[in-house]
């Protein structure tokens, strides 16, 4: 099921983890300590490119004539609205330019374009999610309390459903994440008069959302109402399917880990980061793709330094792969087609109860455990004692360890690039 030992699952002693936490350190200190005006001028640009563009495609749809003109419209405030929800709210929710202490582009200042309220999603997504990260009965966005996504959630006759939920979920992600995110808010809310409280908040949102969209810039355009209004519905049901395939890609394909909750009760630093790289997924992508997606196709880098400028995560993870491959860890990553196709065969093939599968539970592609190694007592032993084959010459770690036949039965190679 779910890792429990995660230094055992990953071949790494303490000295290792420790000396990988320490170059990761190093990372962090050295995008610190050059963050500065060329970086401040990357957000400000973007902040006007994705204004210019709303306005552009809005004016477009307003004024256009025809099916095609229609269709450019649509099409530019989709993509605006992409780039506001991924490259902006979300990267600016996350901290990542607090540095500039410019109170208009500030975690607590900023809310986003959509229907979830901004400090509800900053503690569920920065606490609970990033904290947590893939850890059962901790991390709510495993499966966003919708769906099964690993075998250690039980099956349950509506999980048969579950490919259904997972569409509706795509058409309509900026609702539930707002749901998702008042219900973290309740979770940690003190007696009745707090989460009337978050629900009053919520619900004005949500107002003010549905009156921008739907009624404002319907209104404005006169007798061409229909046009815009549906225009606004394509738009938002547009970039609600793109962040859900951005989530998925970077959540649960093949090789992003589940957790046993013991793993966080006295984790460090450095184990914290070796879980993140375990945990996340990447999916290949150029400068277009990385700014639709907020740059979140370098998920790993960014559950790494969730709080470190977007625009410098391709630097990281040249960085990121090098330690990779020294440590012989997995660094997990492939096509975007190809990364959600592995989430979506998860979502679908988990729908169906245990017995219907075939892998077991601690070898299956989605779910996997330390206990699919035949050595893992061997490698106990290691951390116990300190010895290692560190000191062979060249290190033997998780990514040669999934190349090997392993357990009763031999598991396939992991797809890693």
């Amino acid at each position: 099921m779910a890792i429990a030992e995660v230094a055992t699952y990953a071949h790494l002693t303490d000295s290792d983890i420790a000396e990988l936490g320490r170059e990761l350190d190093a990372i962090r200190c050295d995008i610190t300590r050059t963050r500065g005006e060329r970086d401040a001028a990357y957000i400000r640009r973007t902040i006007v490119a994705q204004r210019a563009l709303d306005v552009a495609s809005r004016t477009v749809i307003a004024l256009g004539r025809g099916r095609r003109g229609w269709m450019l419209g649509v099409a530019g405030l989709s993509t605006a609205k992409c780039v506001e929800n991924m490259e902006l709210g979300h990267n600016i929710g996350h901290g990542q330019w607090d540095w500039m202490n410019d109170p208009e582009i500030h975690s607590s200042t900023w809310e986003w374009d959509m229907a979830a309220l901004s400090s509800h999603w900053r503690y569920a997504h920065n606490h609970r999610h990033h904290v947590y990260t893939n850890v059962l009965g901790l991390d709510d966005d495993i499966g966003f309390g919708a769906m099964r996504v690993t075998r250690d959630q039980p099956w349950r006759w509506y999980t048969s459903l579950q490919p259904l939920q997972n569409l509706l979920l795509a058409l309509t992600f900026e609702w539930g994440i707002a749901l998702h995110g008042l219900w973290a808010e309740y979770e940690r809310s003190d007696g009745r008069v707090a989460r009337a409280a978050h629900t009053r908040a919520c619900l004005a949102k949500a107002v003010r959302q549905i009156g921008k969209d739907y009624v404002m810039f319907p209104a404005l355009t006169g007798r061409r109402w229909r046009r815009t209004l549906a225009a606004a519905v394509a738009a938002n049901a547009l970039r609600n399917v793109w962040a859900h395939t951005v989530i998925f890609c970077g959540h649960f394909p093949d090789g992003a880990e589940k957790f046993t909750s013991d793993v966080v009760e006295q984790e460090s630093r450095h184990e914290w980061y070796l879980r993140q790289l375990l945990g996340s997924a990447n999916f290949d992508a150029g400068p277009v793709l990385r700014v639709l997606s907020g740059n979140l196709c370098y998920q790993i880098e960014h559950h790494l330094f969730p709080d470190l400028p977007s625009n410098r995560y391709a630097e990281i993870a040249v960085r990121v792969r090098a330690l990779c491959d020294k440590y012989d860890l997995p660094y997990t990553s492939g096509s975007l087609p190809r990364q959600y196709l592995l989430a979506m065969r998860t979502v679908h093939k988990l729908a169906l109860p245990d017995r219907w599968l075939r892998a077991g539970p601690d070898d299956a592609p989605e779910t996997a455990s330390e206990r699919k190694f035949h050595t893992a007592d061997l490698h106990a032993t290691e951390r116990s004692t300190g010895h290692s084959e560190q000191s062979s010459r060249r290190r033997r770690g998780l990514r040669t360890a999934l190349r090997r036949p392993t357990g009763p039965t031999a598991t396939t190679e992991r797809d890693i690039s």
